[in-house]
């Protein structure tokens, strides 16, 4: 079995500390490999395919394994997973896209001689069968064809990358001869869409003015790339990057949160602003506990912490990932941060192509 180095960041973030975060979020998984946010509170897909990523960065693969069994065990026939999940079944049974989408991403961490052990079938159809479905036209929010949400583009160009390099391969859609291939093509409809500021298939979205997430994810999910992204980065840093505190979840709302910083922070470097990112992940490193946990969210100027008293598992894992991303000497540390050398370029849908199936 090769020897998994765990990442750092020089001056800021040592691999002994970094080890200690994922540590802390293995001290909380359960015995069924769920991951919830913090004891006794909930899973979503999503954030729990986060920590199992930052598992298997750490070292602790077969935490990450049983993170993935759990996840597995859970899919529905048609693909899909419900929104929230607690110990024993499930809390939110509405249906978000990105979570699907997100689960192939986070397989890339996972040294190769563990990737069997995911059933192949099982998350060929949820990245297949729900996401390819997801196109169809708007449904009421609890339908899993409704409208996707903020976070659907940072997973679907590493969900049709990597299922390339896993034995799912064989399992992949094939498209018709002459077509495009739909995976990257639904992708590059959301990318133009986000690109023109147009709602992608006649629906309507709620704005995105006020959240970090929407200022920054079509950068660092590959939608918005090179000068555009670094210009749209630039145009709102003021508004929700508070100097020496980090990210502002909501930027009329007084608390900064460690996983949008640590995910803006990998905008920046996607971008080539290593600069910025490496100050940004510099400030966080305030929120650290000595156990190696962070907290979720902290509010000025009184210095309370928001949601009260959460140090979550989604936190410590984003920290984990943006420091692999900026260490970036391990193999998945440019999932996110360099779209140009792990994922394919999304396809130049003109103004007046049709949409079609």
């Amino acid at each position: 079995m090769a020897r998994i180095v765990v990442p750092s960041v020089e001056g800021i973030l040592t691999a002994d500390e970094v080890q200690a975060t994922v540590d802390r979020i293995a001290e909380w998984q359960l015995a069924d490999g769920m991951i919830p946010w913090f004891p006794g509170g909930h899973a979503d897909p999503w954030n729990h395919v986060e920590a199992a990523m930052a598992l298997a960065l750490g070292g602790r693969v077969a935490e990450a394994e049983r993170a993935y069994d759990w996840l597995v065990g859970l899919q529905r026939p048609d693909g899909a997973w419900h929104q929230y999940y607690v110990e024993g079944g499930v809390e939110d049974d509405k249906f978000d896209l990105n979570v699907v989408a997100y689960v192939a991403a986070g397989v890339a961490p996972l040294p190769a001689h563990a990737r069997p052990r995911l059933r192949r079938g099982d998350v060929a159809r949820g990245r297949e069968g729900h996401r390819l479905r997801a196109r169809a036209p708007a449904a009421p929010r609890r339908d899993p064809l409704g409208p996707p949400r903020r976070r659907h583009a940072v997973a679907l160009r590493p969900a049709h990358r990597l299922v390339e390099h896993l034995p799912l391969a064989a399992l992949r859609h094939r498209p018709r001869r002459g077509a495009r291939p739909r995976a990257p093509r639904l992708g590059a409809e959301l990318g133009a869409a986000r690109r023109r500021h147009r709602q992608p298939r006649g629906r309507r979205l709620r704005p995105k003015h006020r959240w970090a997430m929407d200022w920054y994810y079509p950068v660092l999910g590959g939608a918005v790339v090179g000068e555009a992204g670094r210009a749209r980065l630039a145009e709102r840093y003021e508004t929700f990057v508070d100097d020496e505190r980090g990210v502002r979840c909501v930027k009329d709302r007084p608390w900064i949160t460690v996983a949008e910083t640590c995910e803006c922070v990998m905008a920046h470097l996607a971008v080539g602003e290593r600069e910025i990112g490496e100050r940004l992940f510099g400030w966080i490193q305030q929120y650290r506990v000595e156990s190696g946990r962070y907290w979720t969210g902290t509010v000025y100027p009184d210095l309370t912490h928001f949601p009260a008293d959460e140090q979550s598992t989604y936190t410590a894992a984003a920290v984990v990932l943006a420091a692999d991303a900026l260490w970036g000497e391990g193999p998945t540390s440019a999932l996110f941060a360099d779209h140009d050398a792990v994922l394919p370029r999304l396809l130049d849908i003109p103004d007046d192509d049709p949409v079609r199936d």
